[in-house]
This record gives structure tokens, C-alpha cells and sequence, in this order.
């Protein structure tokens, strides 16, 4: 197994490293954010390895190894990909996906053959480099700037950072709409398709510009894993992109860390720990994570639980039945089992329900829930007869399942509908709430 280069032990060296580590990620951070929304996260990977091609030939044309021409070669490449990946679609009359696999491995493989053949061979352009980056090393490259001696990564990566902040900040409602919808875009007089293809152009740009940093192929990884964490934990555009950026950052910044006393890519790290950052937001994310969903599903389950316990009290009263023994061991199968004992401690700390010896009965509070969940049990019942006309023997069921849903404003609409009934089909009294 190869390793990288040393991390730098100076704190310059560190600082520009960890610089140079930021503004790439920053700059990746805020175009993933638009990748992910519109669902292009694919031609993301796409554009960073079909733009090789365009780096290959920008030196060919200007006998130069880096500056903007190489970036413009890449943005030409974006574009081309682009355009192609929709030209196959279309006229090949394959799937999106695919035509993406066939653009950009074309493509680069193309890149791959220009920058092995003789004449490229030739210079100081390393293939290994394009492909995984170096970034342990940009801060030994450095040229004089504004007298500072400073790495020449960040006289690339600092405008590409500047000018994407201006893309997004200038172009704010634009790329809002057509991301989230192209189609009213398009109707309001925005060119979407043109939003599109700028989009693109400025993927690639940042792409070929964070070569030197992370790579062709770990570029993805700081594009579409920060602003898919931020996806997670916000459905807000700017909090979404404020959260990729500290996502990039914390990358930067934990990845360094940790190469300082293991050796190996600082690049792969960075992604490494945006992985995990993305994992943790996988389980703990408030409202889209994991534990999120099975709280609220659990939560959920022992509301119905509670609910079917006191409906079942509520009918038990209705027919001038003795209390219930506190076992509950002649209650629905629905309050059994863990989630039922659970249900059945919620009741009695919400003072639902009430022990009297060693049996339970309702309370004040608890009749007034059990009135609301039994009113909706019936009322539906009523609507299915009178719209669906079911047997009698197949209303139980689906009202079982509604009740739990049927709120106060659709508890009116029905009664209205139905004509104020005082009974349900099954001649019980629909209790007033």
C-alpha cells in the first residue's frame, strides 16, 4: 500500500493546506447544493471525469499546464457533456442514467489516451494527480503574490470561490426556481435550459480548479456528499447551503487532524469524514434521520394504542359495564404487548385514566378524547354507508383505521354532508364532542 506524502508540520505550511482544503470544499459545497436538489448528482460525477479530455487539449493548444485556459478547456467539456448526455437520451431513446454511463466514460477514456500519448507524456502532467489529487503538497508550490509567497492552488481556488458567490448570489432566484421547478421557470420567462447549462459550466470550472486539491474522483465526494448531508437536516435553500458549507469545512479541518498522526491521503480523508458526517445525519437528522422517523413512528403507534384503550373504555361504559380490571386483560388486542403497556402508561400519566383499587376507569379528560375518537369512528362509518354503500360487516374495519385521523375541521365537513346524524348504521349514537 502507497501513502502520501508527509502532512506539513509548519503552522504556515498547515495554514495554506488547510486553506487551499477550504475554499475547495466551500466552493464544491454551494454548486452540490443545486446537484442534489435537481437530482443531477450522476452528471456531477459525470462533468469531473469527462472534463479530462478538455485538460488534455487546452495544453495542447496553449503548451500550459494550468490558469484559466485549462479551466475554460474544462468548462467546454461540461458543456459538451452536458448537451451529449441529453442528445443520446433522446435520440438513442435510452434512460437518462445510461446515456450519462456512455457520455462520460467515452469521454473519459478519451481524456485518459490524451494525456498518455507522447506529447502530454512529455510535461509535468501527472495523470495520478488529475485522477486523486495532491494536496499534501501545494503548499511547497507557491509563487509571489501582493509580496507573500503563496500556494498557487489558492490563486486558483480563491477567484473559483469568489466567482462561484457570485453565480449563486446573482443568479439567487433564477437557480431557486429552476431547481425546484423548471417547468413555472420556463412559464415566467426564465430560461431554464440556459440556467442549466450555466450551472453546469461552473460545476466543471470548480471541478477542473479542485484538481490539484482532491482530484477528479474525490471532487464528487466534496460536490454531493456535504450538500446531501445538508439535505437531510434542513428543507431550507440557504440553511442548506450555509450547513454544506460547515459540512466542507469540518471535512477540511477533521481530515487534516487526522492525517497529522495517520499516513495517508489528506483527500480521502476529507471525503471520508464527510461520509461519516453524512451517516450520522443518516440516524440523527430531526426530522428526515433514522431515530427521528422511528420516534415519530413509535409515538404515532402508542397514540393509536392510547386511543383505541380509551374508545374501547367509552363502549364498555355505554353498555353499563362493570369497570375494568387493571390487568386489562379482556381489552382489544391492539392495547397488548409492549406498545400497549406503553400506551397504557401514557393514559394514566396524561390522567386519561384512572386506578380505583385494582380496577381503571376514564377520567373527565379521558371520556372527552375517547367521545372525539368513537365520534369519528361512527361519522365514518356513516360516510362509508352513505357514499360507498358497504355491508354492515365491512364498515368496521376502515373506520377502525380512520378514526385516528378524522380532525375537528373534517369531523364538521362530515356531519354537514351527512345531514347532522345522531346514529351510525349500526343504530349506536354518534356522541357529540
Amino acid at each position: 500500500m502507497s501513502l502520501a506524502p508527509a502532512v506539513p508540520f509548519t503552522w504556515q505550511d498547515a495554514g495554506w493546506t488547510l486553506a487551499v482544503a477550504i475554499l475547495c470544499n466551500v466552493s464544491c459545497a454551494l454548486l452540490g447544493c443545486y446537484l442534489v436538489l435537481r437530482r443531477l448528482s450522476l452528471l456531477g460525477d459525470a462533468i469531473s471525469h469527462s472534463v479530462l479530455p478538455g485538460i488534455a487539449l487546452a495544453f495542447l493548444l496553449t503548451q500550459r499546464i494550468s490558469g484559466w485556459p485549462i479551466i475554460l478547456g474544462a468548462m467546454l467539456l461540461g458543456l459538451l457533456t452536458t448537451l451529449l448526455t441529453q442528445t443520446v437520451t433522446q435520440l438513442g431513446k435510452v434512460a437518462e442514467d445510461a446515456s450519462m454511463g456512455v457520455v462520460f466514460t467515452s469521454l473519459f477514456a478519451l481524456g485518459v489516451l490524451l494525456m498518455s500519448s507522447e506529447t502530454v507524456r512529455n510535461v509535468d502532467i501527472d495523470a495520478s494527480c488529475v485522477l486523486y489529487g495532491l494536496i499534501e503538497t501545494v503548499s511547497v508550490n507557491r509563487v509571489t503574490w501582493l509580496g507573500l509567497r503563496v500556494p498557487q492552488a489558492l490563486l486558483t481556488l480563491g477567484p473559483m470561490m469568489l466567482l462561484t458567490i457570485a453565480f449563486v448570489l446573482l443568479l439567487w432566484k433564477e437557480l431557486k426556481l429552476a431547481s425546484f421547478d423548471p417547468a413555472l421557470a420556463t412559464a415566467l420567462g426564465f430560461n431554464a435550459g440556459g440556467i442549466h447549462y450555466l450551472l453546469m459550466a461552473m460545476v466543471a470550472a470548480v471541478t477542473v480548479a479542485s484538481f490539484e486539491a482532491v482530484g477528479s474522483i474525490l471532487v464528487v465526494a466534496m460536490l454531493i456528499v456535504p450538500a446531501a448531508t445538508a439535505h437531510l437536516l434542513t428543507d431550507r435553500l440557504h440553511w442548506m447551503m450555509v450547513v454544506a458549507v460547515m459540512v466542507g469545512i469540518v471535512s477540511a479541518l477533521m481530515g487534516y487532524l487526522i492525517t497529522r498522526y495517520v499516513s495517508t491521503s489528506l483527500a480521502g480523508m476529507m471525503a471520508v469524514m464527510a461520509g461519516l458526517q453524512f451517516a450520522l445525519a443518516v440516524f440523527l437528522a430531526p426530522r428526515h434521520g433514522v431515530l427521528s422517523k422511528i420516534r415519530r413512528n413509535t409515538l404515532l403507534a402508542v397514540r393509536i394504542r392510547r386511543e383505541d384503550l380509551l374508545a374501547w373504555l367509552y363502549r364498555r361504559e355505554e353498555q353499563a359495564a362493570q369497570p375494568v380490571p387493571m390487568g386489562l386483560t379482556e381489552s382489544p388486542a391492539s392495547v397488548q404487548g409492549l406498545l400497549g403497556k406503553l400506551a397504557v402508561l401514557s393514559a394514566r400519566s396524561q390522567g386519561l385514566i384512572v386506578q380505583q383499587g385494582e380496577r381503571v376507569q376514564l377520567t373527565e379528560a379521558g371520556r372527552r378524547e375517547a367521545v372525539i375518537v368513537v365520534r369519528s369512528h361512527r361519522l365514518w362509518e356513516a360516510f362509508l354507508t352513505e357514499n360507498l354503500d358497504l355491508p354492515l360487516d365491512h364498515l368496521h374495519e376502515p373506520a377502525e383505521q380512520m378514526e385516528h385521523f378524522i380532525g375537528p375541521a373534517l369531523q364538521q365537513e362530515i356531519t354537514a354532508q351527512l345531514g347532522q346524524p345522531e346514529r351510525d348504521p349500526h343504530g349506536k349514537v354518534i356522541p357529540r364532542s
